[in-house]
Parts: structure tokens; C-alpha cells; sequence
């Protein structure tokens, strides 16, 4: 449905969710570094639109916690949800590049 939606544009939404994801996990890594609840909460809660806007809903869902536990001020589980989203990123990852292989 969104393929027909963007036509042209399509290869470039995914090319632009790739190169936007990889700088939100980056984004939630340094501030899980640095302990910031508060940047880590911003960063999971714009990575959360984008991948429910592209359809990753686990993704989604692991942000969706990542989010919650920052907010909370509960930082325990955000090394498990991390390393979750990042691999389920993995996945996603190569699912677009091969849609966008469909698409040159």
C-alpha cells in the first residue's frame, strides 16, 4: 500500500528509513552510554513513528518500551531492549535492501 501510494518516490522513503534508523540506534546507544533518560526516551519515542509509519511493527513495539522505561527512569532493561532492536533492525535491514533491489 505504500509503494502505491509513494510510486517514485518509494525507493527513496526506504533509502531514507535506512540511513534515519541506523542514525536513531546510533542516537539511542550514546545516550544509553551517557545514562540520559530524557535524550534516550526523545530518540526511542521519533524511531517509534518511523517504523510504525514503514510497518516495523516489532520494532515499533521494542521503542515503544525503550520509551516507557526511560520515561519511568527505569534504565535495567534497556540493554536487553537495545540489543532486541537492533537485531530486529538487522532483519528489517535486509528486507528493505531487498525490496529496494526490486526497485532500481
Amino acid at each position: 500500500m505504500l509503494q502505491e501510494v509513494m510510486e517514485d518516490e518509494y525507493p527513496v522513503l526506504l533509502d531514507t528509513f535506512l540511513s534515519d534508523s541506523e542514525d536513531r540506534l546510533q542516537a539511542l546507544r550514546q545516550a544509553h552510554e551517557v545514562r540520559d533518560a530524557e535524550a534516550l526516551r526523545r530518540a526511542a519515542h521519533s524511531f517509534k513513528g518511523s517504523c510504525g509509519n514503514l510497518g516495523a511493527t516489532l520494532l515499533a513495539e521494542l521503542c515503544r518500551q525503550l520509551e516507557e522505561s526511560a520515561r519511568a527512569g527505569d534504565l535495567a532493561p534497556l540493554p536487553a531492549l537495545l540489543e532486541q532492536a537492533e537485531r530486529e533492525f538487522a532483519i528489517i535491514r535486509t528486507l528493505i535492501e531487498s525490496e529496494r533491489q526490486r526497485h532500481r
